[in-house]
């Protein structure tokens, strides 16, 4: 009867004490919602969004170069031998982590799958991978471009008490200080001598 069909589900699914369908299904549901996976899909559907797979052939681009360059070496060799990698997959590397700013850029926008959210969890862990082989694996760094600003900003700052006591001192007048004897001094003076003319 098409009128119960909603209750014979219910007692369908609730009909064991565990009720293991439904605790499996919401499960799934928190998991899915929680790993925010519809933002790799295109409006929520089957298809992973042009973005997300612009990023996995990047991710897998820079891993392949990672093993390339590391072919016929051990994985124990000290932090200067990867030089290779740092200087070969430097490009690929910085693409790579330039997409994902953009892709975190566009999402808190609505990106793609029309969810203003975190990317996905599959996008996410493929770039702390990438990131966490680059920096600490490889030990690869790349310079930082506001370093020369943050010095000179700095240095100015640091200078501007010595401009500021320098300026005070040149331009403040120096007086001579000019000794002037109480008047006292001199009647007491002029006393005496008046009491030695008459003694």
């Amino acid at each position: 009867n098409s009128s119960e069909s909603h209750n014979c589900a219910k007692s369908i699914l609730t009909s064991d004490r565990l009720q293991i369908v439904v605790t499996l299904s919401e499960f799934f549901n928190k998991t899915w919602e929680a790993a925010n996976c519809a933002n790799c899909l295109k409006n929520n559907s089957e298809e992973l969004s042009n973005s997300t797979v612009e990023f996995l052939d990047l991710f897998n681009k820079s891993l392949t170069c990672f093993e390339h360059n590391l072919q016929g070496q051990t994985i124990y060799l000290s932090p200067n031998n990867y030089t290779e990698v740092c200087k070969n997959c430097n490009e690929t590397y910085k693409i790579l982590n330039d997409l994902y700013n953009n892709l975190q850029r566009m999402n808190r926008q609505g990106g793609e799958s029309g969810h203003s959210a975190h990317l996905c969890i599959d996008v996410e862990d493929a770039m702390n991978i990438t990131r966490k082989l680059w920096s600490r694996t490889f030990n690869c760094s790349v310079p930082c471009s506001d370093t020369v600003p943050v010095i000179a900003v700095s240095s100015f700052i640091l200078f501007l008490p010595v401009v500021f006591y320098l300026s005070s001192f040149l331009h403040s007048k120096q007086k001579k200080r000019i000794l002037i004897l109480p008047k006292r001094i001199q009647s007491n003076a002029s006393l005496v001598n008046i009491q030695e003319k008459y003694s």
